[in-house]
């Protein structure tokens, strides 16, 4: 099957046409990448493109989302999502990008379809932090340490903090970020503040999983060190970008330990 037959044939299968796509907002990359990705629609495997309503319903199931939780993290009406997984609607190119957004996953591999039925490549890929090493970045609510940063694409971003604000005055507005997170109490004791829940008190030892695209703070409690162990599924760049809320922040490539750079700055 040649080029523009491919091309074609999946256009037809979305109620599209040639002409129709050229003239949409983005259509010649959208239209570009599909026919660059996507194998041959001859192909039996290419279960994604063919029916990405079938893909979008197991990707959904496997992260035990219903419709309406889909729907929130997508921004996109649950009647709009059961009609696309039910093969009434076609997914353009606006719905697919906030679908793969919400998914945490690239339109390529959405559209790679199943791919637990195939065996996981062996990376090998690890990175070594020592004590005190890392990106750092101070503001006047946290200072973080990033380790291992010299590895790029990351599933999860763990970040070491050492909470500096003890009232949510100091704090300011509250931070939100994509994804889901994890945070394990070092040391002291904090205060998790978010919209939807009355604040929750961990002591050290203690730990939370929630949904970080709610809002938080996490605040110090009493005169002593806090410190604590936060897994993000965000992006590096987004969590940054998240903490310093665009105001004036202290960032380095090779921090010092956090206590020491905090002694410094007050000294």
């Amino acid at each position: 099957m040649d080029f523009f037959t491919n091309v074609n044939n999946f256009l037809i299968l979305k109620n599209y046409t040639l002409k129709q796509t050229i003239k949409t907002p983005y259509g010649m990359v959208w239209l570009l990448f599909m026919t660059s990705t996507l194998p041959s629609m001859n192909q039996k495997h290419d279960t994604a493109a063919a029916n990405p309503g079938l893909t979008l319903r197991k990707l959904r199931k496997d992260r035990g989302w219903t419709l309406s939780e889909a729907g929130r993290r997508a921004g996109l009406p649950v009647s709009t999502l059961s009609k696309i997984e039910n093969g009434k609607m076609s997914l353009n190119y606006d719905k697919l990008t906030r679908l793969c957004q919400a998914l945490d996953m690239d339109i390529a591999e959405f559209f790679a379809g199943d791919a637990s039925a195939a065996p996981a490549a062996v990376s090998g890929r690890r990175s070594i932090t020592r004590a005190g090493e890392g990106h750092a970045l101070e503001t006047s609510s946290y200072f973080h340490l990033y380790p291992a940063t010299d590895l790029l694409n990351k599933r999860f971003v763990p970040i070491i903090a050492e909470l500096h604000a003890r009232t949510l005055q100091e704090f300011g507005k509250l931070v939100r970020h994509s994804g889901e997170e994890y945070t394990y109490v070092l040391e002291g004791t904090v205060d998790l503040h978010t919209d939807m829940y009355a604040p929750t008190r961990l002591e050290k030892g203690d730990s939370i999983y929630f949904d970080s695209s709610m809002a938080h703070a996490y605040l110090a409690v009493g005169d002593g060190p806090c410190r604590v162990l936060s897994i993000c599924s965000a992006s590096e760049a987004q969590l940054m970008e998240q903490v310093s809320g665009g105001a004036p922040a202290q960032a380095s490539s090779v921090a010092k330990p956090a206590r020491a750079k905090r002694k410094t700055k007050n000294a």
